[in-house]
């Protein structure tokens, strides 16, 4: 192809102020912007489109041919928490880069916000306005505080004008607060709410500590919530409301009725000009219920009311508004005794109870349950009566007895020592196990203790009777021995069981040795006290060998001198008249005087020669006997 030569058909001549104008721009700048993020949009706020909302981000267009997501959550509202945003909303987002490595923009919904609330903020803080917050953490030196979405900072010294020693009832509400210090660059935010509630304090003060009396009724507003009252603020003063002045009826603590920030009409109780306390009270703007208490509700009279309160001695009940009395424990059933009220009633259930009896003074008010109920001791009172024979199944059993179901609400108690006439009673109760059916015999009704006594060994009758009516003091009785102890040995009569001691057992010592005695083994013994009414059986063996031995040496005593009965002989063998007179010495002082008399007239006798031959007769067998 030839070459052609080209002729402008137009004059391309520059014009020189276009041509120093290209001379002044700076190609490197504008080669670096190229090349780098910078963006006027950049780093600013910016209003854009809604085009697409899931469920957990928002996309949103900016324009320039960009689009970019942001967080369902930085949609939330500021008081509600609720999210409302929809397609084709135009919101204000903040632009931190235009092209992220996903090649969307990097927007942000709260740093817009922030801005905004920034510019309010600043606002507020050139024209001295309050704004709303809320407290929800402790630091260091005071709180944080969230401002319409700012982070915050609130001094401790700046929550009241009097120090708080629990700031609880201050936090997660909103309050009012005023700002101190704003710095954007440095985020810093410093506000306060004792600038707010000091605002025109110290002139109100004046005025209302003038006209301040007792009685005078006031509005007030309530700054703190503790367990003891209330501290209301009442326009550049404070005043404390005690937990007792709150209502007439019983609270259990003041949060129940107050909250912080509640505005409410109070009098003055007392006013202390010297200290400048004021003390308030609510319930006294109402009648007091209590001073037609003994007319509105008559000793004796029932009525209904509502369980309010339970404790380990009763349950209280609202019988009207601010009036209250108590059901105590014993007077919540006519059989159980011991039970929790919990077991019985329980709170907001209605109840109909009798007034037993009313203090206006101490403004208490005793109540009866069970008063309105069927006494089940009227009836069992009126169908049986002492020795009455009754069944029932034992429905407990203590160390002391056990407990029989005579009716659905009424036991009986056998005593332990009521089981059994031949074993102990801790023997007898291991023969019982819960649910066994009994029979017994009625032994006592006791219906004001709500009591009945029961007795199981007096179906076979009583074996004492019988011993007693059939025996006296000093018989002598064959036992048999069934237990023994190095002290004493245990023996039966006729199934009465009675201990005898070793001392009992003989008159030496050698005789008191206890392991002699084998169990099963027939021995004598003489009955040294029966008592019927009093239930007691004594018996001794050292009684009946002493009874034994007066015998024999009474005997001896009374033998002619002459000749040896059998008896006499049969001691002398044994060499028992030695023993005998010693017996005779110290026990039988009557017998001692005539063994004297007899020995003289003996004597007498040698003397004259009457008797000698006779003397001369016994002397060799007296002295074998000695």
């Amino acid at each position: 192809m030839s070459e052609q030569q080209f002729t402008p058909k137009q004059d391309f001549t520059v014009a020189p102020e276009t041509l120093q104008s290209a001379f002044d721009i700076d190609f490197a700048k504008r080669l670096e912007d190229t090349f780098t993020d910078a963006h006027p949009v950049v780093g600013s706020v910016v209003k854009g489109v809604v085009v697409y909302v899931d469920s957990e981000a928002v996309t949103l267009d900016i324009g320039l041919k960009t689009e970019g997501r942001i967080p369902l959550k930085e949609f939330e509202d500021f008081e509600t928490a609720e999210v409302k945003v929809a397609v084709g909303d135009v919101v204000e987002v903040f632009v931190e880069n235009l092209d992220d490595r996903n090649s969307e923009a990097r927007l942000s919904r709260e740093k817009a916000r922030r801005e905004e609330v920034l510019n309010k903020l600043e606002g507020a803080h050139k024209a001295n306005e309050t704004v709303k917050g809320v407290i929800f953490g402790k630091v260091k030196g005071g709180f944080m505080v969230d401002v319409q979405g700012v982070l915050g900072f609130l001094p401790g010294s700046q929550l009241d004008a009097k120090p708080i020693t629990d700031a609880n009832p201050f936090m997660y509400i909103p309050l009012e607060f005023q700002v101190v210090k704003i710095d954007r660059k440095r985020n810093n935010l410093i506000v306060s709410r004792r600038a707010v509630t000091d605002d025109g304090s110290t002139t109100n003060r004046d005025e209302l500590m003038s006209g301040m009396k007792e009685g005078k009724v006031l509005k007030g507003t309530v700054k703190n919530i503790t367990d003891y009252g209330a501290f209301l603020d009442l326009g550049g003063v404070d005043g404390l409301l005690h937990i007792t002045d709150i209502a007439w009826h019983r609270i259990g603590h003041p949060s129940e009725v107050l909250s912080v920030g509640q505005t409410v009409d109070v009098v003055v109780t007392r006013f202390d000009e010297k200290t400048q306390r004021v003390s308030l009270g609510l319930k006294q703007l109402k009648d007091d219920p209590w001073t037609k208490v003994d007319k509105t509700f008559p000793i004796g009279t029932k009525v209904e009311g509502k369980i309010t309160n339970l404790t380990d001695y009763g349950a209280f009940v609202e019988l009207a508004p601010g009036v209250e009395g108590l059901i105590h424990v014993t007077e919540m059933s006519w059989t159980r005794k011991n039970v929790h009220p919990s077991k019985v009633v329980q709170p907001g259930q209605t109840v109909t109870v009798q007034i037993l009896e009313i203090d206006r003074d101490k403004r208490r008010i005793s109540l009866g349950l069970k008063q309105c109920l069927d006494n089940p001791w009227e009836a069992f009172t009126k169908s049986h009566k002492v020795g009455d024979k009754v069944e029932g199944s034992v429905r407990s059993l203590t160390d002391f007895g056990l407990f029989v179901a005579l009716t659905e609400e009424i036991d009986g108690l056998v005593h332990v020592s009521d089981l059994s006439w031949d074993i102990s009673g801790d023997e007898a109760l291991q023969n019982y196990k819960k649910g066994d059916k009994v029979e017994a015999v009625i032994l006592a009704i006791d219906p004001s203790k709500e009591r009945v006594a029961l007795g199981i060994k007096q179906l076979a009758g009583d074996p004492f009777t019988t011993i007693a009516d059939t025996r006296k003091k000093g018989d002598v009785v064959d036992v048999t021995v069934v237990d023994t102890d190095p002290d004493s040995i245990t023996v039966s009569l006729e199934g009465i069981e009675v201990t005898i001691k070793a001392r009992d057992l003989g008159i030496e010592k050698k005789e008191q040795d206890t392991s002699k005695y084998k169990e099963g083994s027939v021995i004598q013994a003489k009955i040294t006290n029966l008592s019927k009414k009093d239930r007691k059986l004594a018996l001794s063996v050292r009684a009946l060998m002493q009874d034994e031995e007066r015998a024999a040496v009474a005997e001896y005593a009374n033998q002619s001198e002459e000749g040896d009965s059998a008896l006499a002989a049969a001691l002398k063998q044994a060499g028992v008249k030695g023993k005998a007179k010693k017996a005779e010495a110290a026990e039988a002082d009557e017998a001692k005087p005539a063994k004297k008399a007899s020995a003289k007239k003996k004597a007498d006798t040698d003397e004259a020669g009457e008797e000698a031959p006779a003397k001369a007769k016994k002397a060799p067998a007296k002295k074998k006997a000695e």
